[in-house]
Formats: C-alpha cells, structure tokens, sequence
C-alpha cells in the first residue's frame, strides 16, 4: 500500500484557514505551479498577511544549551535568570555551540534543570556533527563566573535587576517524567503528550526496552542529522491520529476495525490521519538534497546512496522503538525518504527571539542613575556570555499554509518577526501592497544573487524559476 492519494484537498484547506482565522487568503489550484496562496482582500505593505502554527517542528539539539524553550511552541521559559545562568553553566563544562541568528529570517531546583538533564543535554550536544548547519565553539572564558553563582540563578536565589519587566512563563515537566522537554503550560505539555511525545518519550515511565531503543534512534540522530527528530515526530503525529479516529468511530459487531491488507476502510483511517502531512510531500530525500559543494559531480551517486543508508539506519533504529501493525505503511524506507524531503524542500527556519538580548539593551537604555546600579550586578553576567548573549532559539518546522507558497526572485512577502513575535509560528508580511486576486510569493533564497547562481540554488527545489525578474534578465 502507499499512502499517496489524498482526496478532498481542497476542503482540507478550507478548514485549515477557517480554523486559523486566515480570511483575508484562499488556496487555489493553478496549472501553472500546482497549489498557491491567493488573496481575498488588499493588504498594505508591513501588514500581517499570515500567522501560520506550526504542524510540527523541533529545536536543533545544538541550540538547546543556550536557549530554554517550550518543547511545543517554543517560547523561551522560566526566567531571564534562569537562560543566563543555566547557559552559562552549561558553557563552563564546555557543552555550549553557537548558532549565528537572523531574527528577519526566519537540577538544582524546580526551575526545570536537573544534574540528569545537564548529562543529557551535553550528551547530545558534544555528538553532533553540525549537519543542520551550526558551527560549534566552546565558550572558554579567561575568568568563568563562579559555579555557586550560576547556581544560584539557576535556583532563583539571585534576582537581576529589571528582570520583572521580562517575565517569562513557568517551566512545566514533561508528563512522562523525561528531562529531554519542558513547556510553558500545562496546554502546551498536554498539546505535545498527545500530538508527538507520548511515543517519543524516553521518561522512567516509558517500558525500559522501548525507551533503550529510543536513545539509540535519538543518539544517531544528534550524531549525524537532527532532522531524523522531526521525521520520528511526523510518524508519531500520525500513528497518534490514527489511533483517535480508529478509537472515536464507532464499533461494529463489537470489535473496532483493524488494519490489513485487505480492510479498505481502516486503510482510510490512516490515509485521513495522513491527510495533513501530504500536503508538503516532496521527493525522497536522498534525491532531492543539495550536493554538497565538496562533493565531486562524478561522486554523486556514491553521495546519495550514502544518504539513503543513512536514513534506513535511522528508520530501523526507529522501527525499534515505535513500531505500529496497524500503520506499518508509514515504515517504509520509501515514505520515510519522503517524508524527510518534505523538510529539505518545504521547511521554514524556526526562529525565535531571546528575552536576555532585549533585558540587556533595556539596562543600556536606562536613565544614568538607574543605569550605573544596574550595571554594576549585569554586566559581569553579559561579559560572561559575550557574543552569544543573543543567540535565538533555531530550529526546523514545517507550517501547513506558509509551506503552500510559491517562489519569486520579486517576492510580495516574507517572513519577518515582529518584536511582539514569541513563538514558533510563522508569521509572513506584506513587502508592498497587494491586490485582491494576486498570489503570495515570498523567496525560497536569497533574492539579490545574479540571476544564474539564483537558477543555480532553485535547482535543489525543482525548478527553473521564470518569475517576471528572471524572465526579464535571463536575456
């Protein structure tokens, strides 16, 4: 079976922006480039045209040391203390990896940080091989802060000034007592419980087996590419809905439907339950990834069998963990390579800014009395952190709407954070006015490259862009 039929598409889309409250868009089918997002009304340059929730996304397991963040939707929590001092304790045993950030583009105590988590989250971080992009540094400081001083921010014991304009939300434990994630409510734990984690939850009330070959699957993944996080979170999603719908309809002859073979309509179950990962199914992976620029031409094949490899290790070392009869379609090497292309083509950056950057440019900007006080118990906590005082919570997501939108080299709209932008959504604003009827384009790379390396980079996506610029310069 393959789950690559999906009917009703349309309606499916109807639904989505109903729910989100998008009424001002419409996506409509066109020949000419498939679906596309459309609009209902005018919008006026800087204007909000979207604020799209992510349908499932993950941290990069590099960026977890110096951001602390809901594990659903990626609000950084706690407190301003907590980020400055569990980042820098984390820096002094040499865990910390710095990502560079652009905000345009896209324990000891109660708090949320445990001796096991630290364990864990260093684990992680020393074993990654930076294939999501970071660039790792260690943080070696000539004078380190003091350990008990850390801790004593970390333990919320020691209050920085100011920090009551900043207040952040509580750090809630995960549901299945894992250190691995942390949220900002109780909606937001119960949200992830429900959506992904409860089957990729390594917590002591996970059977110790399952959770053994969890670790495995999750310690190949930071090793090598975190995006197989976000593959194992997909096929969480889906097993996860399966069961609700197979559990909401109503049972005949005293039994419920079982998936096999031969039963069409639990086979509808699963391609319902499918139904929302579809919309951005793309090439298989290892056919769609960019060749790396050291990698020799004459070399490729030998490239993209390497990577295939790659995702059949990590699919059996999922299997491993969470594998389902009923939804054993979604094991396949063919759908797991699909469903990792859908976040190498169709993926935006997950981009969230951090409060500590915004406290410490509101202690710069205080009156001069206020602002020497201050100062004075800040400061050695910024000189501490240096250039990485500002470094955003990274990520990758996949966004149902935004990922609907077409490519231009003179894009309508981009993403752009606004400062009141917290969370992991993506939020899309007008670049000029836009007309009743006229496409939403935003930009898949950089618009201000020559017209052949623009080719050259949509190449990985595709296709050959012949928007109104490009048709204007190729001659």
């Amino acid at each position: 079976m393959v789950l690559t039929k999906v009917h009703n598409l349309q309606e499916y889309y109807d639904k989505l922006i109903e729910a989100t409250k998008c009424h001002g868009l419409r996506i409509k089918y066109t020949n000419k480039h498939g679906k596309g997002v459309y609009t209902n009304s005018e919008f006026k340059e800087g204007e909000l045209i979207l604020k799209d929730q992510m349908l499932v996304a993950a941290q990069h397991s590099s960026n977890k040391v110096d951001c602390h963040v809901c594990s659903y939707c990626f609000r950084f929590i706690g407190s301003i203390e907590l980020q400055i001092g569990r980042k820098l304790y984390l820096q002094g045993l040499g865990l910390s990896t710095k990502k560079e950030c652009d905000y345009e583009t896209f324990s000891h105590s109660s708090n949320g940080m445990c001796q096991n988590e630290m364990e864990e989250v260093g684990h992680f971080v020393m074993n990654e091989s930076d294939d999501m992009g970071s660039s790792s540094s260690k943080n070696l400081k000539a004078d380190p802060l003091p350990e008990d001083l850390l801790l004593s921010l970390i333990n919320d014991e020691l209050s920085l000034p100011y920090t009551k304009q900043f207040t952040l939300p509580p750090v809630i434990a995960c549901p299945g007592g894992c250190e691995e994630e942390h949220y900002c409510s109780k909606l937001c734990a119960d949200s992830d419980w429900e959506s992904f984690h409860s089957l990729l939850c390594t917590g002591q009330n996970t059977e110790q087996s399952r959770r053994a070959s969890l670790f495995k699957f999750i310690e190949h993944a930071n090793s090598t590419n975190d995006i197989f996080i976000l593959a194992a979170k997909v096929i969480s999603y889906i097993i996860l809905k399966y069961r609700k719908l197979k559990s909401s309809h109503p049972i005949k002859n005293g039994k419920q439907p079982s998936l096999d073979k031969t039963d069409e309509f639990s086979f509808s179950l699963l391609r319902e339950a499918w139904k929302p990962i579809s919309m951005g199914f793309k090439k298989r992976w290892w056919d769609c990834i960019a060749l790396p620029n050291d990698v020799d031409s004459c070399d490729e094949a030998s490239f993209r069998m390497q990577i295939r490899d790659l995702a059949f290790t990590s699919l059996k070392l999922l299997k491993e963990a969470i594998f389902d009869d009923e939804c054993a379609p979604l094991f396949s090497l063919e759908i797991y390579g699909h469903i990792i292309g859908m976040f190498e083509l169709n993926n935006l950056d997950l981009v969230v800014a951090s409060p500590v950057e915004d406290y410490f440019i509101y202690i710069d900007d205080l009156p001069c009395k206020e602002k020497h006080h201050a100062k004075t118990v800040a400061w050695p906590f910024l000189d501490a952190l240096g250039d990485e005082y500002a470094v955003c919570c990274q990520g990758t997501a996949f966004f149902p709407l935004q990922s609907c939108m077409n490519h231009s080299c003179c894009p309508n709209a981009k993403a752009f954070k606004r400062d009141e932008d917290r969370d992991g959504y993506a939020v899309i604003i007008a670049l000029r006015p836009i007309s009743i009827g006229e496409e939403i384009t935003i930009s898949y790379i950089d618009e201000d490259l020559p017209y052949d390396e623009r080719q050259v980079q949509l190449a990985d996506y595709g296709f050959r862009c012949r928007c109104p610029r490009c048709l204007r310069e190729q001659s």
